[in-house]
């Protein structure tokens, strides 16, 4: 079974086992192999949007830092104040960004100019030290971007797992613009989960599905909204599941058939590998494996999930109004483990 082109069981950092050894693994991969089945912290890397137009990125420049509590540091090692961030836009010359200024391709459409930075978020799960997250994220940019495109980083530590906001020019120097796909985003993953290893901590860089858990991570407008307690989307969810529990006394969704599928797939995966280090005579790591296999989370849709809650709360005997904050809190918790 695979997806998006690609084995479905794909732990491995880009790894690819040589053509007169496809009955063993590398050393490089029985290393992914035990981080992956001991649960080490998985790296976060997130395109969070970009802007298209200057006033766009000066609002973005003034939320990574705070309105000007926090300094931004740029490519060029310059600690940069609120007073500056001005200064910092006229350096990038966002405005000369070649396609910035599309002509309408009909006198009912808007004309709509390119995307001028992207804004992206390194993470790493508490109780990682966020200075190791920034010097990692520094390496990170310096050797993705440096001489070619600009970037300013920020870090921000007021949330459980500490992570850097990192804004970088979409335009690079040599006139190409960076373009980033899921195979690209793959890609930095592994080389920040590196980069977090290098600093001495664990770090690691898996599919969900691999590691058996299927839940994605809310966009970051609907988190915020979950957070402040007024997500209309969780309320209607609620409301929802309340209605079909009260008819029907369970909840059906038709999802779980295909996430059902794929955790057999995951799991004959993972068996298959096990196969292949009890013939490599690694018996004890084949058995951490199998053990990881057996004990993968409960298979839930979103909605299943949400139920399970919902019902808990139930019995809990929690007020109503409370009820719902508290599945907003929950949610916000998982968000970032």
């Amino acid at each position: 079974m695979r997806a998006e082109g690609r084995p479905l069981l794909d732990i491995f950092s880009g790894g690819r086992m040589g053509p007169g050894h496809r009955d063993r693994f590398t050393g490089a991969q029985l290393e992914q192999i035990r981080r992956t089945v001991r649960r080490a912290p998985e790296v976060m890397v997130k395109v969070t949007g970009g802007a298209r137009k200057l006033g766009a990125v000066a609002v973005h420049f003034a939320y990574i830092s705070a309105n000007g509590e926090l300094e931004i540091e740029t490519d060029e090692g310059e600690s940069v104040s609120k007073e500056g961030h001005k200064r910092l836009l006229k350096d990038w010359h966002l405005e000369l960004s070649a396609g910035q200024y599309r002509e309408r391709r009909s006198e009912n459409a808007a004309a709509r100019g390119v995307k001028l930075v992207h804004n992206i978020v390194l993470s790493m799960p508490s109780p990682t030290s966020p200075d190791k997250v920034l010097a990692a994220a520094k390496t990170f940019a310096r050797e993705k971007f440096a001489l070619n495109h600009r970037y300013a980083m920020v870090l921000h530590t007021h949330q459980q797992h500490p992570h850097v906001h990192l804004v970088v020019k979409a335009e690079g120097v040599d006139g190409r613009r960076l373009r980033i796909d899921k195979a690209l985003l793959r890609e930095w993953r592994q080389d920040f989960a590196q980069m977090m290893r290098d600093q001495g901590i664990a770090a690691n860089a898996t599919p969900r599905a691999v590691r058996g858990q299927n839940q994605r991570a809310p966009r970051d407008a609907a988190f915020r909204a979950e957070q402040r307690g007024r997500s209309h989307a969780m309320r209607r969810q609620v409301e929802s599941i309340a209605r079909e529990i009260s008819q029907t006394g369970t909840i059906r969704d038709s999802a779980h058939g295909k996430l059902l599928e794929t955790r057999k797939a995951v799991v004959a995966g993972w068996m298959g590998i096990a196969a292949t280090l009890d013939a490599q005579g690694e018996i004890v790591l084949a058995g951490d494996v199998r053990y990881f296999a057996n004990h993968l989370p409960q298979v839930l849709t979103d909605r299943e999930r949400l139920a399970e809650r919902f019902i808990q709360h139930l019995k809990g005997h929690v007020h109503p109004q409370d009820r719902e904050k508290d599945l907003v809190r929950d949610r916000a918790a998982e968000r970032t483990r």
